[in-house]
Formats: structure tokens, C-alpha cells, sequence
């Protein structure tokens, strides 16, 4: 009796499986063979120019600070109408001195001194923009070098009033330093090439990433701003806009490079914060998405699927684990099909949240074919995560029990010599090849770093 009951715990497993399959599937037949609405926001970059602020925090980030602010220096965004403001929250290193260098040099950035800071990144962003007086509000973590014209393109979508928030992309510039950091770029490939660009053009709900995008500030301040009580406070805010009736737009050409993680460890770390503030997010606004007066059924089921995302790997493992007892057992059935269908999808539907189809559609898509031949990896990150969100949902559980499972913030380090090197090879290339025109393709060459530079030399 016991075995058959648990054989049928394989169903909704299959079920769950195959939702997020169907979902991924027209994802990425979005991407390929539907019309995008991307085009409107480039026609309307630098057309439509508000007051903006950006709100940069940083802690500690001596090694890559210098870079996002001569960047900031070398926007193409008119000065008289931006500010950057840089929030040294408690930092030790030289990161005070290095922005107050920049703030002497150049008018339009301030710097806040935290003495009791280090209490973390939404704290961080509350207390900067209360300096600060800009119509829109962006954000870009200290390791982030973004395009010159940036701003233009993450300003573009507020000409509509409805318009709350906006998400840029987010593309590695490390990938060759490690497996880990290849992984990453894979993975970033089918979020934002497919996944981001799939939600904004099927008008669903795209993710506010943390960074690389930005809010309307009386819509920041009508949702109270960024919370502290939740791992992952850009999700939270995600929420929080998205259940007020506000679009958030997603513009795949704002592209914004990054220094991806480069070892197991920090991947992990990294991994089990985002689930378990994602799982945090589920239980705390799954309720108030079905019941939102404002949302219509494909929203309310598309936050339903992306909140739950980090559960998959959790079910898939509930999922062995019945299939394997069955089978010891020695229950004459037809388990053997549901688990070999179970064992056939797992890999394609999951994937780390990105499959490989997604990520191969998104590496074709911007002409990266060297990168294709890192998808196997992807194998080891999903083991890797159905572990990972596993012990980010039993420490869940502890929580909701009223006992804290405990969990110390564990900030991603930011060297910069690697970072440093890539942006600088870069600057010479692009120097090097008709004034920013890439001859091979005729795009802009800072678009993902001239799809990684090194791909289009002959």
C-alpha cells in the first residue's frame, strides 16, 4: 500500500515538470518568431530626458568602484540632469577615498559616509535616496560597467505613466576565469535573452533583477522602498510594484557587464540566497497574487510559476527519491515510465531555471556560438542546486515553525584584476574597429561587450 501511494506522488511531479516545460517551450518560441516590442524604447531613447538619480551601493568594493564611476563620468546622459549617488555603507577599505575623489571631480556625484553601515543593501538604498531628487531612480551594484547611453535606454519605458519599473540586462564579462563563471554566463543568457525578454513581450510581469534597472520614484516611495526582512529585496519589490497594478518593462539593449562568481562556494552562496528569499517571496505574496484585483489570469499564473521556480528542484528530488523507494521495493507497476519520463524532462525543464534550449536559442540569438559548447555544465550546476534549494526550503520550513533556521549574509567578493583586464581589452578593441562599428555584424560593438569581443575577431 505504502509504495503505490508514493508511486502516485509521481504524478503531480510530472505534472509540475511539464508546466514549466510548456512554459520554457514558449518562452524561447517568443524569442525566435514573435514580434518584440523592444524597438519602441530604442525610438524613444534620448527623446524623453527626466531628472534621474543613481543609487549605487557599495561596501568594500575598492577594486572595482573606480570603474563604474569613471563610467558614470563618461555617461552620454545630459549632466543637469543626473546625479549619482554612492553610499559607502561602512566600508574598511579605500572605497571612501576613492568615491570622494569622484565626488570633488565631478559636481553631479555625492557621496554618503555610513559609520554604522554594513547592515546590508536595501538599507544601503533607503538611506541614498533620501539624498536625492530624481523623477526616475536606478540602481547598479558597485561591480556592474555599463553602456555609455545606458541611461537613456532604462529611462526610455517611463514615457508611459503605467510604468513603475524597469530591468536591464545583466551580461558576464569574466566568463573565461572558471567553470563556475561560464556556468553563470549560460545561465544569464536564457534569463535575460529569453526569459526577461519573453515576459515584457507577452506583457506578463519581467523580474526587477536588484541592479541595472530602476523605479519611478513617487512608485518606490508609494511601495515603501526596499525591505530588509527578505533575502531577495528585488524580488520582494518586484512583488510589491506588480500587486500596486504597475507595468515593469524589461529593455534587452540596456546592457550592463558583470563580474560573474567564479568559485563553487560563492556560487552556492549566492544560489541558496536567491532561493531562499525567492521561497520567502512565495509564501508571502503568492495569496495576494490570486487574489489581486489589478491582474488578469496569465499574470497571476506567471508570478505563480516564477515565484515557485526554486521549489522545482526540490520537487524533482521528492521525485527520486519516491521513484528509487518504488523500485526497491519491488512493486510490480508503471512507475518505470513516469520515472524515466521524470528523468528525461528533469534536465530540459529545469536546467538551473534556464534550460538548455533556452540558453542555446539565447547564445544563437546573439551570435555566440563558442558559448554553446558549455551546456553540458549545466548538468553539474542543476545537481548542484537541487541540493541547494533543498536546504533553502528545509530552513524555510524551520522558519515558518517560529524557529529561526539562522543565515549570515555572506557578501560576494569583488577583486577586480580579471574585471579590470576584460573592460580594458575591451576599450581597445572597441578603439580599434571603426569607431565602435563592428565590422562583422555592423552592431554597436558594446552590445554585450561586442558579444564577447574575442568571438568577433578574425
Amino acid at each position: 500500500m505504502i509504495p503505490i501511494t508514493i508511486e502516485w506522488l509521481l504524478i503531480p511531479v510530472i505534472v509540475a515538470i511539464f508546466v514549466y516545460l510548456a512554459r520554457h517551450y514558449l518562452f524561447t518560441f517568443q524569442a525566435l518568431f514573435r514580434k518584440s516590442r523592444q524597438l519602441s524604447y530604442l525610438q524613444v531613447a534620448g527623446a524623453y530626458t527626466p531628472k534621474v538619480t543613481v543609487l549605487i551601493p557599495a561596501h568594500n568594493e575598492e577594486g572595482v568602484i573606480g570603474n563604474l564611476l569613471q563610467r558614470m563620468a563618461d555617461l552620454t546622459y545630459p549632466k543637469d540632469k543626473l546625479e549619482v549617488v554612492v553610499i559607502d555603507d561602512g566600508s574598511t577599505d579605500k572605497t571612501p577615498q576613492i568615491v570622494d575623489e569622484y565626488a570633488t571631480n565631478y559636481p553631479f556625484i555625492k557621496s554618503i559616509h555610513r559609520s554604522d553601515g554594513g547592515l546590508g543593501k536595501p538599507s544601503a538604498l533607503n538611506c541614498g535616496s533620501l539624498f536625492s531628487n530624481g523623477e526616475i531612480v536606478l540602481t547598479f551594484d558597485a561591480d556592474y560597467f555599463p553602456q555609455l547611453d545606458i541611461v537613456e535606454k532604462l529611462v526610455a519605458p517611463f514615457i508611459d505613466p503605467e510604468v513603475g519599473a524597469v530591468q536591464g540586462r545583466v551580461t558576464v564579462v569574466n566568463e573565461e576565469d572558471s567553470l563556475v563563471s561560464k556556468i553563470v554566463t549560460l545561465e544569464r543568457t536564457g534569463g535575460y535573452r529569453i526569459d526577461q525578454l519573453a515576459r515584457d513581450d507577452l506583457d506578463l510581469i519581467p523580474q526587477y533583477g536588484g541592479t541595472v534597472g530602476g523605479f519611478r520614484r513617487e512608485t518606490l516611495k508609494e511601495v515603501g522602498g526596499w525591505v530588509d526582512d527578505n533575502l531577495t529585496e528585488d524580488t520582494d519589490l518586484t512583488c510589491r510594484i506588480a500587486l500596486k497594478g504597475y507595468k515593469i518593462r524589461y529593455v534587452n539593449d540596456a546592457e550592463c557587464y558583470e563580474e560573474a562568481v567564479k568559485s563553487w562556494r560563492a556560487y552556492w552562496n549566492q544560489r541558496y540566497r536567491w532561493a531562499r528569499g525567492h521561497m520567502q517571496c512565495a509564501v508571502k505574496y503568492l495569496g495576494k497574487f490570486l487574489r489581486s484585483e489589478y491582474l488578469g489570469f496569465w499574470k497571476k499564473l506567471e508570478m505563480t510559476l516564477l515565484l515557485s521556480i526554486y521549489f522545482i528542484p526540490v520537487i524533482v528530488l521528492a521525485g527520486w527519491l519516491a521513484g528509487l523507494t518504488v523500485y526497491l521495493t519491488g512493486t510490480p507497476s508503471v512507475l518505470p515510465y513516469f520515472f524515466a519520463l521524470l528523468s528525461t524532462t528533469t534536465y530540459s525543464a529545469v536546467g538551473n531555471f534556464a534550460p538548455f534550449f533556452e540558453i542555446g536559442t539565447g547564445a544563437y540569438l546573439d551570435d555566440r556560438g563558442r558559448l554553446l559548447w558549455w551546456l553540458p555544465a549545466l548538468l553539474i550546476a542543476f545537481f548542484v542546486n537541487v541540493f541547494c534549494c533543498t536546504k533553502a526550503f528545509l530552513d524555510l520550513l524551520v522558519d515558518m515553525f517560529g524557529r529561526r533556521a539562522g543565515y549570515k549574509w555572506v557578501k560576494t567578493k569583488h577583486i577586480g584584476n580579471n574585471f579590470n583586464n576584460y573592460v580594458n581589452h575591451f576599450n581597445n578593441w572597441n578603439n580599434n574597429n571603426h569607431n565602435g562599428r563592428n565590422s562583422r555584424n555592423g552592431r554597436n560593438n558594446h552590445n554585450g561587450l561586442a558579444r564577447r569581443y574575442g568571438e568577433f575577431r578574425e
